[in-house]
């Protein structure tokens, strides 16, 4: 059904509280923050908010001067804000999927793009790639995300968990990498034999490669947002 009175669009799209805490999902591309305090998130994800609520962008010396450093060469992509305060904030990225994971002592590294927003519980820290894969991977970085508490990461349709085990290691193409788990420590490899195809040489042609004992999550889509001025 595509057509309704307006008592009818309203009934079937308002806002109702699930009472699932303080990540709740109004939609599959929407997420909630009952906020009592601060979060994490990703800046520019606010898509509205009730209550009182300040907004502030992660200082430039919040984590150390190793993290000033990170951030200038990973540039905007990497902008967190804080959300203090408390009332309702919804957040949303580019209509992408919302996944809610909640880490128990546990470690997960999650690229850039697609970190939404994560409890003050949770630690954080900003993971250089090597340089020329980063920038194919249409950025730098990636966030470690550490400790006990929910983070809200994001992906372009269905992702798919693909599990690494010892001997049997798992190639991903960077650009449709979300996540993997915090064990993991990927290396970059270059396919020559895929630099033949025409407009996939920045492409396949730089790979990731999973060995060990952990997952990596996956997105059917290519995220590209290519870095500028960090050469």
């Amino acid at each position: 059904m595509n057509r309704y009175t307006i008592e009818e669009f309203i009934k079937n799209t308002e806002q109702v509280d699930k009472g699932q805490g303080f990540f709740e999902l109004e939609t599959p591309r929407i997420l909630e923050v009952n906020l009592d305090g601060l979060v994490w998130a990703k800046s520019g994800a606010m898509i509205s908010y009730n209550g009182k609520i300040k907004f502030e962008r992660e200082g430039i010396l919040e984590n150390g001067i190793g993290h000033m450093f990170k951030k200038a060469l990973t540039g905007e992509g990497t902008a967190l804000m804080k959300a203090n305060g408390k009332g309702k904030l919804y957040l949303a990225d580019s209509g992408k999927k919302i996944i809610i994971l909640n880490l128990q002592k546990e470690a997960i590294h999650v690229n850039g793009n697609d970190l939404l927003a994560f409890e003050p519980s949770i630690k954080h820290n900003i993971k250089l790639m090597r340089k020329v894969a980063g920038m194919m991977a249409g950025g730098l970085f990636n966030v470690r995300c550490e400790g006990t508490g929910m983070i809200a990461i994001t992906s372009h349709y269905e992702p798919l968990t693909l599990r690494v085990t010892p001997g049997n290691p798992v190639i991903t193409d960077p650009n449709a990498t979300v996540a993997w788990s915090g064990n993991l420590q990927p290396e970059f490899q270059t396919d020559i034999s895929l630099k033949t195809f025409v407009g996939r040489g920045s492409g396949e042609s730089i790979q990731m490669r999973f060995e060990g004992d952990g997952f990596v999550i996956v997105q059917p889509f290519e995220e590209v947002n290519m870095q500028t001025g960090s050469n």
